[in-house]
């Protein structure tokens, strides 16, 4: 299974999405690949967020291998699940996919946590860190349905 988390710039709740799942399912011994991407390519290249990062580390996740990408259209030829942070990334998200297959591989991360709700991961960028806090408390929680039922 190869899942993709996407934000805006890549930088802060993707990352994190992704390091929280990965993290999640190697200690579930389940064979999944995640990986994150963002909708814009204004921070490829770069490292997370330094507040990211430290959130993580502080839930005993190194993220520091992470870099920022954009999302391309061959994600979806490549991953089985896209999720998204919020409405915005759904709507640029899908407007990446060629057809039926691939949009229905799209959903909103928190309808794992709180189906059918469409709540959106805030974007902690411009707060502080308490915001990167409860960002990673949203996605913990979304990351363990995701896990439960992988596990079958």
């Amino acid at each position: 299974m190869k899942i993709l988390m996407v934000c805006l710039g890549n930088i802060c709740r993707s990352p994190l999405a992704e390091g929280i799942l990965q993290h999640k399912a190697n200690e579930a011994e389940l064979n999944v690949t995640v990986d994150s991407a963002g909708t814009i390519a204004l921070h490829e290249g770069e490292l997370p967020d330094s507040r990211s990062i430290t959130t993580a580390h502080e839930h005993g996740i190194d993220i520091t291998n992470q870099r920022s990408r954009p999302l391309k259209k061959e994600d979806f030829d490549t991953f089985d699940r896209i999720y998204v942070m919020d409405a915005s990334n759904y709507t640029d998200v899908l407007g990446l996919a060629k057809d039926e297959d691939q949009r229905a591989k799209v959903k909103m991360i928190l309808n794992e946590s709180y189906p059918g709700e469409n709540r959106r991961v805030p974007d902690p960028y411009y707060g502080g860190d308490e915001g990167f806090e409860n960002v990673y408390q949203l996605l913990d929680k979304a990351c363990s349905v995701i896990v439960d039922n992988l596990k079958g």
